[in-house]
């Protein structure tokens, strides 16, 4: 038996996973380049990704539907 997902909760899913990444990934990155990979490097990463992520999730909550109806009236042209 396999679970399945209403859309709103593939919508919260999605939005979960995508800010996780991209906070993650971004914090990473901006944090190299800030400190460079120099010893206290994960931990001020840790606190970056701390600060990041309760940011990236609403927002991709509310901007994501926004952004798709954006695209989807650009290519219809």
């Amino acid at each position: 038996m396999t679970a399945r997902l209403s859309p709103k909760q593939a919508g919260l899913l999605f939005a979960l996973i995508m800010s996780l990444l991209m906070a993650a990934i971004m914090s990473g990155i901006i944090t190299a380049v800030n400190r460079g990979l120099a010893p206290g490097y994960l931990m001020a990463w840790g606190r970056s990704f701390a600060i990041a992520w309760p940011i990236a999730f609403p927002l991709i909550l509310v901007l994501a539907p926004r952004v798709r109806a954006f695209v989807e009236r650009v290519a219809r042209g």
